[in-house]
């Protein structure tokens, strides 16, 4: 954790995700704006034009750095997020979590395995769901967990389909790689998912029908899929009878945890504030709203105030639904950051929307030139900004609240 100077800072991370440089921005922010910076670290394989983050508070924090989605091998090749080896060179790969970086795995003289990041450099292993199932790219950290063979994204899936059944190995692949891809970006942003004293504890159950159905959802902190949403034809079939404009993996679990961050970052903290923006959810109930809204349809006009029609069953789903498409947001932009299609703050909303809107635009026209579903389908209307807004007041709450504890 490092001192700034001023309100604001610029901060110039390089290749290998390390902090280089922290610059007063009433000196330098027009610069770094502009020119951007080239990495400085001689064992850095590439040349490579690095834009900054700019953080506002009294202290630098490194999880509130954007993240990348393909990261350097050493061999100078590219690694992806799902990577388990290097098409290049062939060394095995995994996502480090002390660093948060796709990394190559490099042999130590005593015979453990390292991280290849060589400003991290931690003993690894490779998660037991990729050695029995080639499931997951996650490595565990070997020093503080010497006896755990599951990364820590794995331990939260606490029941998974049965394998015996042809196809389900294939569906809870599918799942964990949503997962970990949006329990990624939630992490980076700051947003609390570690279990803390009051809080609900996050868990996951990937289930199929029995008897009786598998609702997908959310209840004091496990959330359900059920594991028919990993079929895509199942799902398409479903997403047409729903008219639903995307309907996917990573959009249940941004959803759902929705839910889960409702509990955790709302209830018994900013429920006043939430029902002047979304609405009472105490009256109708839940239940009620739900009968009524599988009755009855959607609100008329439910366009001039939601993000989409399911949200206007109850303030809880109208919740779930908008802090979905914030995930949306963040995601995307920092895509288009790291690919430098755009050069965005992901710390100040109003850069962020407006940057999403170009970026929306833009796609949009990529993908019907392509006949694929728009991107970014929505119209965002004032009352679905607010919203938006206030779900970003969350996500800062939660990160200056995790200053508070952690000292700084």
């Amino acid at each position: 954790m490092g001192k700034v100077v001023g309100s604001k800072v610029i901060v110039i991370v390089d290749c290998c995700g390390s902090v280089f440089a922290v610059s007063d921005i009433v000196r330098h922010e027009r610069r770094a704006r502009d020119w951007g910076y080239r990495c400085r670290k001689s064992s850095c394989p590439f040349d490579r034009l690095l834009r900054p983050s700019i953080l506002v508070g009294d202290e630098y924090s490194p999880m509130l750095i954007s993240s990348m989605k393909t990261f350097p091998c050493r061999c100078g090749n590219s690694l992806f997020f799902h990577s388990v080896t290097c098409v290049d060179c062939g060394f095995e790969s995994g996502m480090c979590p002390a660093c948060n970086r796709v990394v190559p795995m490099v042999s130590a003289e005593d015979g453990s395995t390292k991280c290849g990041n060589p400003d991290c450099g931690v003993s690894v292993v490779k998660c037991e769901n990729y050695h029995s199932q080639q499931i997951c790219n996650r490595l565990v950290l070997v020093e503080n967990q010497p006896d755990e063979t599951f990364c820590d994204l794995c331990r939260l899936t606490t029941v998974i389909p049965d394998l015996q059944i042809e196809g389900n190995q294939q569906k809870w692949q599918r799942l964990e790689r949503a997962k970990r891809r949006v329990l990624y970006t939630v992490k980076q942003v700051g947003l609390p998912i570690e279990e803390s004293p009051g809080a609900p504890v996050l868990s996951f159950e990937f289930k199929s029908d029995g008897d009786k159905p598998v609702p997908t959802g959310h209840d004091n902190g496990c959330i359900t899929i059920n594991i028919r949403e990993a079929d895509s034809v199942e799902r398409e079939r479903t997403r047409v009878d729903f008219g639903e404009p995307h309907r996917t993996l990573v959009g249940h679990f941004r959803h759902e945890l929705g839910h889960y961050f409702w509990d955790r970052l709302v209830k018994e903290n900013r429920e006043s504030e939430f029902r002047e923006i979304f609405g009472d959810e105490r009256s109708p109930t839940y239940e009620d709203a739900m009968d009524a809204y599988y009755q009855q349809g959607p609100k008329p006009n439910w366009k001039s105030e939601y993000i989409s029609a399911y949200a206007t069953m109850h303030p809880w789903e109208d919740f779930a639904e908008t802090f979905s498409e914030y995930l949306d947001m963040v995601s995307v932009l920092d895509t288009a950051n790291h690919f430098q299609l755009t050069n965005c703050d992901l710390h100040d909303f109003e850069e962020m929307f407006e940057s999403y809107r170009v970026v929306g635009v833009t796609v949009n026209e990529f993908n019907r030139d392509m006949g694929l579903l728009d991107l970014v389908p929505h119209v965002f209307v004032d009352p679905v900004i607010t919203k938006l807004r206030f779900i970003h007041s969350l996500r800062v709450g939660a990160i200056e609240q995790a200053h508070s504890f952690s000292g700084a």
